[in-house]
């Protein structure tokens, strides 16, 4: 899915933007501090409902104004209009075609966008958190089901902490746990299965050596989800909280052996994460009729002329809408880009 046209209105230094886009390569240029990342957020916005760079989306709301908005029409036929607005003091409320959403997950059903930008390392660097997040959101394009399942797991999970807290009976939140859980847990492995294929071919190119990816489900390999609940049942009531499980789940990459964030440098983990979504989009080209959004937030930075022909060749392989970032009206690795944009004091015009 690509998008056609995007209307910004006050998305961190983003004052003002009314543009089309083309279908394939956008590239939006200017100076540090201009908005050209925040150009980058409002789409990501438009299509996650937060930004890559916070999950408070009041903080993107430019400084001394009220509220956001972004507005998208898609180029698929028919068109679908999006909106996200959000508002000081006031959850973030989306719209599509016309009809509020009941969870902003929804957006991504109709615009499937990913990044790649500088922090991007800490995919592989920070918290299981992040590469679930990753995970989950692929296994979403595979499966529209497992968003459902996701759901009724954590609700579960939630009302089975809030007993164990309250020295309540969690047990009779067992059998969703259970049932949700390894429904939820099954179709994670599936995606990294699926995935291998295309990660072993794209870790190869960008790394030049083998990086092992690896699902942990949150319990024992060597045991069932219903032994490991009953094995840290004592525990749980003692600490209030559920230790087993898929909200404990981990994506684990190593080298060598070793886990990758202790022997890799900061530049490795940045083509290591990049290898992660290059794969995952790969995947899901595959498994979709339209292919994914993907940003770009000054690719060319820290990666010298070999990486970055290699990591070219490797997006190029997507066939997707990009939209990409630059300090001038030119960036040359990715050839001539089909729509250029000049980002300046806040501002987003065509060239």
């Amino acid at each position: 899915m690509s998008l056609a046209a995007l209307t910004v209105r006050n998305v961190r230094r983003l004052a003002q933007c009314d543009v089309e886009l083309h279908p394939r390569c956008n590239l939006a240029w200017g100076p540090n501090g201009s908005g050209k990342t925040s150009f980058l957020e409002s789409i990501y916005l438009l299509g996650r409902g937060r930004s890559f760079r916070t999950r408070n989306t009041e903080r993107l709301i430019r400084h001394g104004e009220p509220e956001l908005m972004v507005l998208g029409r898609t180029a698929s036929v028919p068109s679908r209009l999006l909106g996200v607005q959000a508002a000081r003091g006031t959850p973030t409320v989306a719209k599509i075609a016309g009809e509020f959403v009941g969870s902003l997950a929804e957006l991504s059903q109709v615009l499937p966008v990913q990044v790649i930008e500088p922090g991007v390392h800490k995919l592989v660097e920070e918290s299981a958190q992040r590469r679930r997040r990753w995970l989950d959101w692929g296994v979403f394009h595979v499966e529209p089901l497992f968003v459902q399942t996701w759901a009724r797991y954590a609700r579960a999970l939630k009302q089975r902490n809030a007993a164990l807290r309250s020295q309540g009976t969690a047990a009779v939140w067992d059998a969703q746990i259970l049932e949700y859980g390894v429904e939820l847990s099954a179709s994670r492995e599936r995606f990294i299965e699926a995935l291998q294929p295309h990660w072993k071919e794209v870790v190869e190119v960008l790394m030049g050596e083998e990086v092992l990816l690896d699902y942990t489900r949150g319990w024992g390999r060597h045991e069932t989800f219903a032994d490991a609940l009953a094995r840290s049942a004592e525990r749980d009531r003692t600490r209030g909280v559920t230790h087993a499980g898929p909200h404990r789940a981990d994506v684990v990459l190593r080298v060598g052996g070793r886990v990758a964030r202790e022997v890799l440098s900061r530049g490795q983990q940045k083509l290591v994460a990049a290898a992660m979504i290059l794969a995952q989009l790969k995947l899901l080209r595959a498994r979709l009729e339209e292919p994914a959004i993907l940003l770009l937030d000054d690719p060319a930075a820290e990666l010298d002329a070999t990486r970055l022909e290699a990591f070219v060749s490797q997006v190029a392989t997507l066939q997707c809408q990009l939209v990409l970032t630059s300090l001038t009206p030119e960036q040359a690795a990715f050839g001539r880009p089909d729509q250029v944009f000049h980002v300046e004091q806040g501002r987003v015009g065509s060239v």
